[in-house]
């Protein structure tokens, strides 16, 4: 049984970004579904590797979009990729499914608020501004001396 299935409500009407989060959702099951040894070992790498481009992504988009490097939404990510890391670093020193199984866990109760609350806000910035995923176009750009987005980029966030 998976921690995380993909759910109609994770969609964002961004079809790339919306990829990306299918392939992470499918990751952290096979990560899951790993059995202990060198198939642990594989699927924990992809996740990591994975989700390092995944947030590289989306921290590129923010700035195309005018979002402050200390924005709070990136904060997650570091701290997201902090934490894989390490699972990932401790993991090859010595295996650990347990440990691995606590981190699948943990992004699976993680990725649902995320993925709805900060994603959204994203996906809605850049809806509202005309912002192109596939080609990186911005119909709608910042003017010059617009401030930067420091929260996630919702009106709910600060």
């Amino acid at each position: 049984m998976t921690t995380l299935a993909w759910r109609p409500e994770f969609e964002l009407r961004q079809p790339r970004m919306d990829r990306t989060h299918v392939e992470f959702v499918d990751l952290l099951a096979a990560t899951e579904a790993a059995a202990p040894g060198a198939a642990t070992d594989t699927a924990l790498q992809a996740l990591l590797e994975h989700t390092v481009a995944h947030f590289e992504q989306e921290e590129r988009w923010m700035g195309q979009l005018g979002f402050a490097p200390e924005n709070c939404h990136s904060m997650q990510h570091q701290s997201v990729l902090q934490v894989l890391r390490e699972v990932a670093r401790r993991h090859a020193l010595e295996p650990d499914a347990a440990l691995v199984g606590h981190l699948v866990a943990a992004l699976a109760e993680w990725f649902p608020v995320h993925a709805t609350m900060m994603d959204a806000a994203l996906a809605m910035t850049m809806e509202e501004r005309g912002f192109d995923a596939e080609t990186g176009t911005l119909r709608h750009p910042l003017a010059a001396d617009a401030a930067a987005i420091t929260g996630c980029g919702g009106g709910s966030c600060g």
